[in-house]
């Protein structure tokens, strides 16, 4: 597990930077919730009627006034296009960054195969994941409690599982990316992020693109669906496991017939 060490440390400094932005912003969201509870009691019969915006983000469905409500959009926002944006990176840039930086005709050159080196920098992708979402539910739930509110466990569980399934997914989807591009992706995983993440506001203002949900994660990820429905879409997270398992074969299958310079 030398290379799962090794990749760990070279990205510290990106997981400590993301995990507290993140974090800092989701705490930030939570301690003015009480601020603006009070002047929350006819916002949301405000943006109900706001039409395709407020269909967008899932406004109409969901009440202002209660931390859920409040939570599920403000709060599943920042946590949506932060880790999003993470996931994307860490799997954009695990195996470009080799050619990029000239330092894959030395790690090849090593007895390991090239299949060890993948799995190894996949469990290094899927550790720092795992860790940044581990430690934002902490201050989530900590957050709320720190504010003197019930803790909705259920709702809470299931949007963080949900955002942990987006960040795995593209993260899967930008690792198949990344064994093609020989010279760094990043920006092209943001690009898949950020175009996933409007694809499911077109989704949710037109009912004619309702079929845009099942090819975006952010379809199973709406805070509005969570919260009413109490459970996520099985349908939805199982075809976005699929779609991220299918950029890590991919992957398998690139590089370990790719002509590495």
């Amino acid at each position: 597990m030398t290379l799962v060490k090794h990749e760990l440390r070279q990205g510290k400094t990106s997981f400590l930077i993301w995990t507290a932005s993140i974090g800092f912003l989701l705490v930030i969201c939570v301690f003015l919730f009480p601020e603006m509870k009070g002047q929350m009691e006819g916002v949301s019969d405000v943006f109900a009627s706001m039409g395709s915006f407020t269909q967008a983000f899932g406004m109409d469905r969901l009440n202002f006034g209660t931390l859920i409500g409040f939570y599920a959009v403000e709060c599943g926002n920042i946590l949506g296009l932060g880790g999003a944006f993470y996931g994307s990176l860490c799997g954009a840039a695990i195996l470009s960054k080799e050619e990029k930086d000239k330092t894959a005709e030395f790690l090849l050159t090593h007895p390991v195969s090239r299949k060890r080196i993948l799995t190894e920098k996949l469990i290094a992708v899927l550790l720092q994941i795992t860790a940044m979402n581990l430690i934002l539910y902490a201050l989530a739930v900590g957050s709320v409690a720190a504010i003197g509110e019930e803790i909705p466990w259920k709702e809470i569980h299931l949007l963080h599982l949900a955002y942990y399934l987006l960040q795995i997914e593209l993260a899967g989807i930008c690792f198949g990316l990344s064994a093609f591009l020989p010279r760094g992706s990043a920006g092209a995983g943001l690009g898949i992020a950020a175009m996933l993440y409007f694809l499911n506001l077109i989704a949710n203002i037109s009912d004619s693109a309702g079929f845009l949900k099942y090819i975006t994660p952010f379809g199973y990820c709406e805070g509005a669906d969570i919260v009413s429905n109490g459970t996520l879409d099985a349908r939805m997270a199982s075809l976005g496991a699929a779609i991220g398992i299918g950029g890590i074969i991919i992957a398998y299958v690139k590089y370990t017939k790719k002509d590495i310079h």
